[in-house]
């Protein structure tokens, strides 16, 4: 799998590093959206050199070269989403899991996204969060 992590991180002009390909593997194998905490939390077993300021250097730079979206539902707290297509994400208020939903059911994936335009307005990035009980915590 690190071969194809390579390519994908030498197309977008990032240095290959083996933390790099490691975090960015964990993003990609861990589809929770975790913080950069949780994939410190991670990989440090794997490399015990590893800083949580490489983490966060790399998260960084990952979101700039816009292979992973920065999800800031809550003022306190950011997550990080391998999945840059267009689609909403649900926060459960009682266990606090983060998933991600379809929004093509409320048709904005047509007007919504990455180089679309509104109203003549050219859309870089959105965003669609929405805050409830999920279905595992409705059972409880």
């Amino acid at each position: 799998m690190f071969t194809n992590l390579k390519e994908i991180l030498v197309k977008n002009e990032i240095s290959p590093s083996y933390h790099r390909l490691k975090i960015y593997e964990c993003l990609m194998n861990n589809r929770t959206h975790p913080t950069a905490d949780m994939i410190y939390a991670t990989i440090i077993a794997h490399i015990p050199t590893l800083s949580k300021t490489t983490v966060y250097n790399t998260l960084k730079i990952f979101a700039e070269k816009g292979l992973v979206a920065s999800i800031t539902i809550e003022d306190n707290e950011v997550r990080y989403d391998a999945d840059v297509y267009f689609h909403g994400h649900f926060k459960c208020l009682t266990c606090g899991s983060l998933y991600d939903i379809d929004l093509s059911q409320l048709q904005l994936e047509k007007k919504l996204g990455a180089n679309r335009k509104i109203n003549g307005h050219l859309i870089k990035e959105s965003q669609v969060y929405v805050k409830g009980i999920c279905k595992k915590c409705q059972k409880n």
